[in-house]
């Protein structure tokens, strides 16, 4: 086997970590990042002008979502999720529900929390794939205030973090920072002054901090000030698909443009009495000749195009024949899913019954939610393929 080594710096989409309290404008800095796409995941961006995926209410949905980032080139520069810890939320439902749990504390032993901490691992295994796409990663997060004990040492001091993995000994936060190439912090810079004997906090300007400390955890690989005001101007240059890298483009474009219209109008005022008339005339001879046959011809072909493909591309066909008119009866995250890959409740009821999980005419509201939760939404991968398969079966 030939090893095949690189040497020197290696330029590539980053994978950005921000978490701070409430507020302090966390989605506003992450949508300044070059194109960005939101997910968002608790309705946070509703006041920003930004792009945006609706809104997932489940797990699967979310990893459908960004799998079809990640095959859809050119979609965007950056994708945010916006937060990651409600997205643990869904992560946490799907686990109950694949397991058939009414919360995580009903495993025992920390084993729900194992398996929320695996499923947040193959999330970033998937994150990394948009990277190596060459698509920027945000992930905002809250923050939190929690004890913290050092091994050597005697006491205990608070610090912040990560508001994720709250009851897995920070297992899913650690996953998270170390995944990310820079974990900022934002937060109020105040302090305290004593005036007439009294304590008294001042400050509050917005700050993010970019290097360890022993109150917060953060880190970076471009040699950033430990300190800088939180705005997305002190990071830009570390990131690709930045603007400033793009600008020479955009001034180079007009600069051609104005140089083939100016000799025009000069010419015109000097020939107008003959030459007006003479350049009028075939314009008119041409719009008549390509008017008349062409475009009565090109409306019937597509027609019958549009009637072969129902054979063999299912997707494409059930899309509009197969919109479905009672979704609003079933749980959103089932329908949400259902809306998305253009199935139908019919179809539901059909593979619901060759599994023989319920007769084909009981309606999909009076399945047992567990079924629904667990099953049609936990399994909704293998839910969809037995669909497809059942389309490609001619004459049922």
């Amino acid at each position: 086997m030939a090893l095949n080594i690189t040497r020197g710096f290696v330029w590539k989409a980053q994978k950005v970590v921000v978490y701070g309290p409430e507020g302090i404008g966390k989605s506003t800095f992450a949508s300044q990042f070059p194109e960005p796409l939101f997910i968002d995941t608790e309705g946070s961006t509703n006041l920003l002008d930004v792009a945006r995926l609706p809104r997932p209410t489940s797990w699967t949905m979310l990893l459908a979502m960004v799998q079809e980032v990640k095959a859809t080139s050119g979609c965007c520069k950056t994708l945010i999720i916006d937060t990651m810890d409600w997205a643990e939320q869904l992560c946490v439902a799907h686990v109950c529900a694949i397991h058939g749990k009414k919360g995580i504390e009903d495993f025992g032993y920390g084993k729900g929390h194992v398996f929320v901490k695996e499923e947040i691992g193959k999330f970033l295994n998937l994150l990394q794939d948009v990277i190596d796409a060459g698509i920027n990663v945000v992930l905002t997060a809250h923050t939190q205030i929690r004890k913290f004990e050092l091994p050597d040492e005697c006491g205990s001091y608070d610090r912040y973090e990560l508001k994720l993995g709250n009851k897995t000994g920070g297992q899913t936060s650690a996953l998270v920072k170390e995944w990310a190439d820079m974990v900022l912090f934002a937060n109020y810079k105040q302090f305290v002054v004593e005036i007439d004997n009294k304590k008294k906090v001042r400050g509050g300007a917005r700050v993010m901090h970019t290097v360890h400390h022993s109150c917060w955890d953060a880190k970076n690989r471009h040699d950033l000030k430990p300190e800088l005001p939180f705005e997305f101007a002190q990071i830009a240059y570390c990131v690709p698909n930045h603007e400033v890298g793009e600008a020479a483009k955009p001034a180079a474009q007009p600069a051609a443009a104005p140089a083939a219209k100016t000799p025009a109008p000069a010419e015109p005022p000097k020939d107008t009495p003959a030459a007006a008339p003479a350049e009028q005339a075939p314009p008119k001879e041409k719009a008549k000749e390509e008017k008349p046959a062409p475009p009565p011809q090109e409306k019937s072909p597509p027609t019958q195009e549009k009637t072969t493909p129902p054979a063999g591309d299912n997707k494409t066909a059930a899309v509009s024949p197969r919109a479905p008119d009672n979704l609003q009866e079933l749980p959103k995250p089932l329908a949400d899913l259902m809306a998305a890959n253009s199935v139908t409740v019919a179809e539901i009821q059909q593979v619901v019954a060759m599994k023989g999980y319920y007769p084909q005419d009981t309606p999909v509201r009076n399945y047992d939610p567990d079924f629904i939760d667990g099953v049609l939404v936990g399994a909704w991968d293998q839910v969809l393929a037995l669909v497809v398969d059942v389309r490609q079966i001619p004459f049922q």
